[in-house]
């Protein structure tokens, strides 16, 4: 579903992705883990077409990036750092313009659905604007199912909702990897990601340096995985540099 290679992205000078190779099979929810700086939400921007890539390949769903945007958006669920929402409209217009936007039949049952799924059917004639961080982040997690996209990209989607949106959240991820969709989701919280993703994967170093199945760690374990693989892949990077000098 997902096919990257040789992914590299740039800023300047400083490459902040360098050659990254990662693969997605259609029904995999994959946790990508690393250390702010490693790269993980310029990944996910250029997977989204948010960001267009300096060098690589990037095929989702069968259409290559960025050239064929336009058709991956189609297929993509995306809740980032930034809502993506219009503040001056309500709750449910902001549903109902991405509802056209999608071409969804009987929409107005559709968005009655996903406001009472994330908690503000009670709210869907207020302002965007009015709302509180979390509430507009339980929005923004709406208007990523609301189309019942193929793939999902989640980039720390827990950041600023409280313990009942955070539960709420877990829900809908476990529903959508339920319904054989695939996720890719970035996440701090070990924890969180070890119930819900099928395989971790490590970024640092703008590449991916360590990939587990769910099945080949236990719960327990993840946290010594990540430090080992982080600790494994700065050994690699010191031992370059004293080759090259």
């Amino acid at each position: 579903m997902i096919a990257v290679r040789k992914l590299v992205k740039r800023f300047g000078l400083k490459a902040v992705l360098r050659g990254l190779d990662f693969e997605v099979a259609p029904g995999e929810f994959v946790a990508l883990l690393g250390p702010n700086g490693a790269g993980k939400t310029t990944f996910l921007r250029i997977l989204a077409s948010l960001t267009r890539p300096t060098l690589g390949e990037v095929r989702i769903g069968g259409y290559r990036l960025p050239h064929q945007a336009a058709a991956v958006r189609r297929l993509l669920g995306v809740v980032s750092h930034q809502p993506l929402l219009y503040g001056d409209l309500t709750a449910e217009e902001n549903l109902v313009f991405f509802a056209r936007m999608y071409d969804l039949p009987e929409p107005h049952r559709r968005i009655a659905e996903v406001l009472d799924l994330v908690g503000l059917a009670s709210r869907r004639r207020d302002l965007v604007r009015t709302f509180s961080r979390g509430m507009q982040q339980r929005l923004a997690i709406g208007r990523a199912v609301l189309h019942d996209p193929s793939v999902m990209l989640f980039d720390e989607p827990h950041t600023g909702l409280d313990q009942d949106a955070c539960t709420m959240l877990d829900t809908v991820l476990r529903d959508v990897a339920a319904r054989g969709r695939t996720v890719v989701m970035t996440s701090h919280d070990l924890a969180r990601a070890g119930d819900l993703a099928t395989r971790f994967d490590v970024l640092s170093g703008g590449v991916v340096c360590a990939s587990v199945q769910r099945s080949q760690v236990q719960p327990d374990d993840l946290l010594a995985f990540y430090r080992r693989a982080l600790e494994d892949a700065r050994l690699s990077k010191t031992a370059s540099q004293g080759a090259v000098v």
